[in-house]
């Protein structure tokens, strides 16, 4: 993953320097798809992890409707 001072670092090298993208890859030494990601995103690159379930969620609504029935039940 890229990130966010090589994002920055490709950003400016191509808009302050004047560098093409192919300058930058041989500056840097990362591939031409990433120069060309870092450019074409507007905002720094950022992990988003995708929400993994628990080992409760299959057993969740029987331990509720168990809960229901039996409010005073202790833990």
């Amino acid at each position: 993953m890229l990130s966010v001072e090589d994002w920055a670092e490709s950003r400016r090298l191509h808009r302050a320097e004047g560098m093409t993208i192919k300058g930058i890859v041989r500056v840097r030494g990362v591939s031409r798809n990433t120069v060309r990601a870092a450019l074409a995103s507007a905002g720094p690159p950022k992990y988003e992890r995708t929400p993994a379930g628990s080992a409760v969620d299959a057993f969740e609504p029987a331990i509720r409707e168990v809960l229901k029935a039996f409010p005073r039940m202790p833990a």
